[in-house]
């Protein structure tokens, strides 16, 4: 096994390769199926993951900075990786709400990336988050912390579908019987939603609205979604399996909307400036 390239142990878990990393003090990007770490000397400075919302959106769903102001430092600093430093020196946030909000959005992901320490897939030396450096965690925080939550959950309700299934409600009391953050979390259950997308629409952590999930499910007030399985018939043949879902080993900011009717050009340049970083 070598750190300085991107060759791993086959089904090397991805709390050991993190280990290890840490231990060589090494710079780079590991990715697992279900997310990336990206490390700075041996330590966290960032984790994402598909199932949780990002940076951008936590703050800009909770209303501590303007969307403009989010893409704009996007724009002028995500070349060069320096979009939490731009945040700040422009004024549209403060260091310190940046590092908290940032330190949550770590978290969040780690839980996702290690609850189930699935295999490390490949390490990039010397990759590099285009948000740039705000707060390093050290690695033996980070699973510490993964466990801990994993724990906690399981105490309230032991069935992880929760986590990452559409919810649908179950009758039972009315939101406005429970307290007032689980009735929110309920009243965000649709049977479409997943916990993460409620906790954007909430701007809440992710893992905050896990606990309360978690706890409406164990009152049996929430349960996931069966995927529905179409069912064959003899006069067709069946459908191809549709490939997995597999989350980008490349940084990259979530694409910016744009309007119907003219070009984002934004987002052609954050594609252009990925491409040359390549």
């Amino acid at each position: 096994m070598t750190t300085q390239t991107g060759t791993l142990r086959t089904g090397e878990p991805a709390s050991a390769r993190l280990g290890t990393l840490a231990e060589q003090g090494a710079t780079g990007a590991l990715s697992t199926e279900t997310g990336i770490v990206y490390l700075a000397a041996g330590h966290v400075v960032h984790v994402e993951s598909a199932v949780t919302p990002d940076l951008g959106d936590l703050l800009t769903h909770s209303g501590a900075l303007a969307p403009d102001g989010w893409w704009e430092a996007i724009d002028q600093a995500g070349r060069r990786c320096r979009v939490g430093r731009q945040l700040v020196d422009s004024g549209h946030l403060a260091a310190g709400a940046l590092e908290l909000c940032h330190l949550g959005a770590l978290f969040d992901a780690a839980y996702f990336v290690l609850a189930h320490d699935g295999p490390a897939l490949r390490f990039r030396p010397g990759a590099a988050h285009w948000l740039g450096a705000v707060r390093s965690v050290p690695v033996d925080t980070v699973l510490r912390e993964s466990r801990r939550r994993r724990e906690l959950l399981h105490r309230i309700w032991p069935e992880p579908a929760v986590d990452r299934a559409p919810l649908a409600r179950v009758p039972g009391p009315d939101a406005a019987d429970l307290p007032a953050r689980r009735g929110r979390t309920l009243a965000q259950v649709d049977g479409v939603r997943t916990a993460a997308q409620i906790a954007t629409a909430l701007a809440c952590r992710t893992f905050h609205t896990l606990v309360e999930l978690r706890r409406l499910a164990a009152a049996g007030l929430v349960t996931p979604v069966a995927p529905l399985v179409p069912v064959p018939t003899s006069t067709s043949a069946p459908a191809p399996a549709s490939a997995p879902a597999t989350v980008s080993a490349e940084p990259g900011p979530s694409p910016r909307p744009a309007a119907s009717d003219e070009p984002d050009t934004a987002l052609l340049r954050r594609l252009l400036h990925a491409l040359e970083a390549l």
